[in-house]
């Protein structure tokens, strides 16, 4: 017995130093919390720390207060009866690109969507809105609106989705997105460089047919909105919001919202990188008309370099633009720049070859004797030219007998048309063609104006009915 009570009595004792021990330590760790709160926030943290957390004081949570449990959000607002009005306001960030080769355009855009669900109207002494984030959309009816002709759309999600739920106490809720859309733009590219676009972005119920929702434009046109907006290639000329019906057999009409924007291009990049080249090219093709008809090697390796010049600047163009089935206007201009510079080749082909019958006929009518070196007798136009030479130098040279009965007055007199003959007579094609020939130097000379004066008068129309 005096074992038992010895062993109880050890087993007391040892459970109440522990349980002391215990108590110790959780006083000395307050006393120590307590004295750093002090030291740190100069005693007033023993207040704080007392205060409850605000959003502990709501007797009920958002959802009950909005009583979503209680409804079916599956099915509008006002399910059977009239459509449901849903406006929009829209402002526009910023066109990020603009693509000829894709038609497309991006946008980046806050839309905004206000309507009525009574079902969410609650309570309030203050009349106070609520703001909620993506959490809460995801429980409750929101129209299904999406971007028509859309090739990509994301909503933003940094650093958490841009997304914004405001609900008063009326049932009145606005719903607000931040996203960003590339949507196709039918463009016409028939007077380009030179152009006007028209894009349009639009907007539409997936779901619900204009019985059953009804989109329209909160504030008319003051619902587009944009902020300053600055383009490499484009100037936008006017932003308006118009609105329409869309038909689709199968399920009916739906209400359908456009952003309608007009882009006008700058034309001075294409006027440094394609038009100013291309006249270049073409005033160069013309520099051969200068040089002596016959320096082969010349003429021949200018024309060769300007018309592969202009084809290099033709495909260059071609591919940075859509593969349409129609004429553009840079086309017209640079092929007819390419016809000038390939017909400045042409012209010195058909002056080679003058030359060489002229020449040629010379030879069988005995002027040019057989031993004759043509490098001798290079004429320079503008010096002097075949009919200026004189032969009479080269040995064996047969005397001439074909000049000109115009030369003289005296020959003029010998040979002067009887009465009532024509002085005159029109020259046949043939006797021109024959002229042309015997006097190819001509050529040039005729071709030293010719294709100024053509290529000015190409260039008047061209900048008038384009520009």
């Amino acid at each position: 017995m005096k074992v038992d009570a010895l062993t109880c009595l050890a087993l007391v004792t040892f459970v109440a130093v522990v349980t002391d021990g215990r108590s110790s330590r959780r006083r000395h760790k307050e006393v120590f919390l307590g004295e750093n709160s002090r030291f740190k926030f100069g005693g007033r943290i023993d207040y704080k720390l007392k205060r409850q957390d605000s959003t502990k004081t709501l007797l009920i949570k958002s959802e009950q207060l909005l009583r979503i449990e209680e409804h079916d959000f599956a099915i509008r607002p006002g399910f059977g009866a009239a459509a449901i009005p849903v406006g929009i306001d829209v402002q526009v960030e910023s066109i990020d690109s603009i693509s000829e080769v894709n038609m497309d355009f991006t946008m980046t855009l806050y839309l905004r969507h206000y309507w009525k669900d009574e079902r969410l109207s609650f309570p309030s002494h203050s009349n106070k809105s609520r703001t909620f984030d993506s959490r809460l959309v995801k429980k409750i009816w929101v129209p299904d609106v999406f971007f028509v002709h859309s090739k990509r759309s994301f909503i933003h999600d940094t650093t958490t989705e841009n997304i914004m739920l405001r609900v008063y106490p009326d049932g009145n809720i606005l719903y607000s997105v931040r996203a960003t859309v590339t949507a196709l733009c039918s463009m016409d590219f028939s007077s380009f460089p030179l152009d006007t676009q028209n894009c349009s972005l639009e907007l539409e119920s997936y779901a619900y047919n204009e019985n059953d929702l009804m989109l329209y434009w909160k504030n008319g046109n003051d619902s587009l909105r944009t902020d300053e907006i600055v383009l490499s290639q484009f100037f936008i000329e006017h932003f308006h919001a118009s609105s329409g019906l869309a038909f689709y057999s199968s399920t009916g009409w739906y209400n359908r919202l456009f952003i309608n924007f007009i882009l006008r291009r700058h034309i001075f990049f294409f006027m440094l990188q394609t038009y100013f080249p291309t006249m270049l090219m073409v005033v160069l093709s013309w520099v051969s008309f200068w040089i002596d008809r016959r320096a082969v090697p010349a003429r021949v390796s200018l024309g060769m370099t300007t018309v592969l010049t202009m084809s290099t600047i033709i495909t260059g163009v071609s591919s940075s633009m859509p593969q349409v089935s129609y004429v553009k206007a840079v086309d017209i201009y640079l092929w007819t720049s390419f016809l000038f510079v390939f017909l400045s080749v042409i012209e010195y082909a058909a002056v080679n070859y003058c030359t060489t019958l002229e020449e040629m006929r010379k030879m069988k009518g005995g002027k040019i004797p057989s031993a004759f070196n043509a490098s001798q007798a290079m004429a320079f136009d503008g010096c002097f030219h075949d009919d200026d030479i004189d032969l009479t130098t080269f040995h064996g040279m047969a005397p001439t007998l074909t000049s000109n009965p115009l030369n003289t007055p005296s020959q003029n007199s010998d040979l002067r048309p009887a009465e009532g003959t024509r002085l005159r007579r029109q020259r046949s094609v043939r006797e021109n063609v024959d002229l042309l020939v015997s006097n190819s130097y001509m050529i040039d000379s005729y071709s030293r104006l010719a294709f100024p004066l053509a290529y000015l008068l190409f260039n008047t129309i061209y900048w008038s009915l384009y520009s």
